[in-house]
C-alpha cells in the first residue's frame, strides 16, 4: 500500500499550500492469497489489557470511534482496551428516534431530512444531548458500527419515498443501532421486516404469482439479500478467499435460487394494510399524513403469500440455499405462514458458511484495513461461527475480535506495504469536530410556514443541535457522502473496488477510492478550509443567519501553538506533536513533521491581520489544514 499512497499524492499534494508536499506513507492491499484449507477454530491472538501509549490509543480510537479525542485518548490509556469495550457495549444507545420526539413534541417543529441528519451528528459526535446536557452520549463503538452496517445493509434517501418520511428514516438507522451488538440473525430479520427496506428492494407489498393477472413476485430483495447482505456471489473458504472448482470460483446461488426467494418474500405489507379495503395488495400505501405506518415492522398476510399450495401459480417445495448441513437441504416444505417460511429462509441464509467470513471482512474493511489477511478473515469468522460459548452470529463478539486482533493493533508495523485503509469523508469530518470541541453556534428562532400553519425553528443557542447548510446538513454535496444517500444499495463504494494503476497491478482493495475522484480531492481540500480556519465558536454571529452552522474550538490549543512571540524562537514543536498523536496516532513521517514545523515556524506576531486575529490561532488552523488535507492523514494506519 505503500505505492498506493503514492498514486493518491500525485492528484493529492498539488492542492497543497505552495512549496509543501508530505511523503514517505503507505495505504492497504493484499495480493489475492491462495486458496487456504478450513482450519479448527484459533483462539484469537489478543494484544496486552492496556494500550502501551499514547499513540496506540489513538490508532485504536480511529479504528472504533468516529475520531479520537485527548480526553478519550487518556481514558483509555487508564482503563484498558477489555474494561473500554465493556463501557461501550453498556453505555445507553443514542437514538434518532428519541431525537425525532423532542423536535415534534418538545419543539413542536416537524421532522425533515435535516434533522435527521443533526440526529446522526448527535451520534457520531457524542456529548451532552440537546434537551438536557446532563445526559451525555458516549456510544462512540455502537454508532461507529451502525455507520459501517449502514453501508452493508444499504437504504438510500435517493428513493423518493423514503426521503419524503424522515421518521422513516430514523427508525431504519435505529435498528442498525439497536442491533449494533445484538446477533446477526435479529439483525437480519429486523432489516428484513423494516418498511424502508421493503420500499428500497420492493418486498413490501409483493405478492403470490398470478398468471391471469400477470403478476411474479418481485426478486429485487431475494437478489440483495444474498448477494450483498449475508452470502455473496461465490462460495469462500473461512478465510475469505474463493472456493475453487477446475480453477473457477463455485457460485453460491443459482437464478433458480433467487427465484425461489422471491416466492418466499411475499404477502408482506405496511402494518396497518387491510387488504379488503384495497383492490390490489399493492393499493394499500404509507400513512401520508403521518408516517406512522414507517416506523413498524410489516405485517404478514397469508392470502397473498406463496406456501407452495396454490396450483398452478406458487412454488412448491422451495429450494433455497443449499450447503451440508443445511436444514432439510434447504428446501421449503409446503403449507406454512408467511412467519414460519420467512424464519426457515432467514435460517437458511444465517446458517450458510459463508456468512462469518463475508460480513467479518466487511466489517473489517469498514473499522480496520482495506485488505485484511486471510488468516484475520478466518479468526474473525470463527468468532462469528462461536463466539466462545456455543452461540453463532454474536456480533459483540465479533467487534470484539476484529479490534482486538493482533493485525488490527499490529498490522501497521508487520504489514507496512498492505495494511490500512482510506479514511472516508465523513469520518475525516467527525475526526476534526470531535476533536477540536465543535458545537453549533449562531442561529435564530424563527417562525417558518407550514402549509395554512405555523411553528417556530429554534435553533438560537442549541450547540448540541448540529445544523448548518455549510456543515452538518451539506455534507452531500461538500463530501460526496451522507448517511443513507448512497446511489444504490452497492453502497458509496463496493467492498471490492480496486483502484486503477499500480493498485491494480498488485490487486489491492481500496473500497474507499471509488468516491475518490481528482475533483473531489480538490473540492474536500477547498471546503476544509473555511473548517479548519474560518469557523469558530467564539466568532461573532451574523443576525440574519437563521440556522448556523457547526464550528470548532481553536483556543483549546493556544497553549500548544506558542508561549511567546512566535517565529523560530517560539517553535511549533508542540502543536505538530500534539496534532501528531490526536489525528495520526504518532505515525506522522519525520519529513512531514521537520516541514511542518519549520513552515509554522514563520507564523509570529505580525501575523495578527491587523490586530483581528492571535498568530497563535493562525499556528493552529494552518496545522489543521495541512494535515487534514495531507496524504499521510488521508491513510488510517
Amino acid at each position: 500500500m505503500r505505492r498506493a499512497r503514492r498514486v493518491f499524492c500525485k492528484i493529492f499534494c498539488c492542492a497543497l499550500l505552495p512549496g509543501l508536499a508530505f511523503g514517505g506513507a503507505t495505504v492497504a492491499g493484499n495480493v489475492s492469497p491462495p486458496r487456504l484449507p478450513i482450519l479448527p477454530r484459533p483462539r484469537p491472538s489478543l494484544p496486552l489489557p492496556v494500550p502501551p501509549n499514547a499513540p496506540e490509543a489513538s490508532r485504536f480510537l480511529a479504528q472504533a470511534t468516529f475520531g479520537p479525542t485527548d480526553a478519550d485518548i487518556s481514558h483509555l490509556q487508564a482503563a484498558g482496551y477489555q474494561v473500554w469495550l465493556g463501557e461501550q457495549f453498556n453505555a445507553p444507545p443514542t437514538r434518532r428516534m428519541d431525537y425525532r420526539n423532542w423536535v415534534e413534541n418538545t419543539l413542536h417543529e416537524e421532522f425533515t431530512t435535516d434533522d435527521m441528519l443533526e440526529a446522526w451528528w448527535l451520534g457520531a459526535l457524542g456529548g451532552p444531548d440537546p434537551a438536557d446536557a446532563s445526559v451525555i452520549h458516549r456510544d462512540q463503538l455502537r454508532q461507529r458500527v451502525a455507520f459501517a452496517l449502514s453501508e452493508i445493509f444499504v437504504v438510500s434517501t435517493r428513493t423518493t419515498l423514503i426521503d419524503q418520511f424522515p421518521n422513516g428514516q430514523a427508525y431504519y438507522y435505529d435498528i442498525l443501532v439497536n442491533d449494533a451488538f445484538a446477533n446477526y440473525r435479529q439483525l437480519l430479520e429486523d432489516v428484513t421486516l423494516s418498511p424502508a427496506m421493503g420500499v428500497y428492494l420492493n418486498m413490501l407489498s409483493n405478492q403470490r404469482a398470478d398468471s391471469t393477472k400477470n403478476i411474479h413476485p418481485d426478486e429485487n430483495y431475494a437478489r440483495e439479500v444474498n448477494q450483498l447482505f449475508s452470502v455473496g456471489l461465490v462460495m469462500l473458504n473461512q478465510d475469505g478467499t474463493a472456493q475453487l472448482f477446475n480453477g473457477q470460483p463455485v457460485p453460491t446461488y443459482t437464478q433458480d435460487t433467487v427465484k425461489a426467494f422471491a416466492h418466499v418474500f411475499t404477502g408482506w405489507n405496511w402494518s396497518d394494510c387491510v387488504p379488503a379495503d384495497h383492490t390490489d395488495f399493492s393499493d394499500c400505501d404509507v400513512d401520508w399524513s403521518t408516517g406512522a405506518n414507517m416506523q413498524q415492522p410489516m405485517a404478514s398476510f397469508a392470502a397473498y403469500h406463496d406456501n407452495g399450495t396454490r396450483a398452478p401459480d406458487d412454488l412448491s417445495n422451495k429450494q433455497l440455499l443449499s450447503y451440508p448441513g443445511a436444514a432439510s437441504g434447504g428446501v421449503l416444505a409446503d403449507g406454512g405462514t408467511p412467519q414460519s417460511d420467512l424464519k426457515f429462509a432467514l435460517d437458511n441464509i444465517f446458517n450458510h458458511p459463508n456468512v462469518g467470513p463475508f460480513i467479518g471482512r466487511q466489517l473489517i474493511q469498514r473499522l480496520v484495513t482495506s485488505n485484511p489477511s486471510p488468516a484475520y478473515v478466518r479468526r474473525v469468522a470463527a468468532v462469528f461461527n462461536n463466539n466462545g460459548v456455543g452461540v453463532r452470529g454474536d456480533l459483540k463478539a465479533v467487534v470484539s475480535a476484529i479490534l482486538l486482533d493482533d493485525e488490527a493493533r499490529n498490522g501497521a508495523g508487520k504489514y507496512p506495504d498492505t495494511f490500512g485503509k482510506l479514511r472516508e469523508p465523513l469520518l475525516r469530518l467527525s475526526h476534526i469536530w470531535r476533536a477540536m470541541g465543535a458545537q453549533h453556534r449562531c442561529g435564530n428562532d424563527t417562525v417558518r410556514q407550514s402549509g395554512s400553519s405555523s411553528y417556530t425553528q429554534h435553533y438560537a443557542n442549541r450547540p448540541y443541535r448540529y445544523a448548518g447548510w455549510y456543515s452538518a446538513w451539506g455534507t452531500n454535496y461538500l463530501f460526496n457522502q451522507q448517511p443513507l444517500y448512497a446511489s444504490s444499495v452497492f453502497n458509496f463504494f463496493r467492498p471490492g473496488f480496486i483502484p486503477p494503476g499500480e493498485m491494480t497491478t498488485k490487486q489491492l482493495y481500496g473500497p474507499e477510492f471509488q468516491i475518490t475522484t481528482d475533483s473531489q480531492i480538490a473540492e474536500i481540500t477547498n471546503d476544509v478550509l473555511p473548517r479548519a480556519m474560518w469557523l469558530d465558536i467564539h466568532d461573532t454571529c451574523d443576525s440574519t443567519d437563521d440556522y448556523g452552522d457547526v464550528a470548532i474550538d481553536h483556543q483549546r490549543d493556544l497553549a500548544l501553538a506558542g508561549s511567546g512571540q512566535g517565529g523560530p524562537a517560539d517553535p511549533a514543536d508542540r502543536l505538530v506533536d500534539a496534532y501528531n498523536i490526536r489525528f495520526m496516532g504518532g505515525q506522522m513521517s519525520s519529513y512531514m513533521r521537520t516541514t511542518l514545523i519549520n513552515y509554522l515556524n514563520r507564523i509570529d506576531h505580525y501575523w495578527d491581520n491587523n490586530g483581528t486575529q492571535d498568530w497563535r490561532i493562525a499556528r493552529i488552523q494552518r496545522a489543521l489544514y495541512l494535515i487534514f488535507t495531507s496524504p499521510e492523514y488521508a491513510i488510517q494506519k
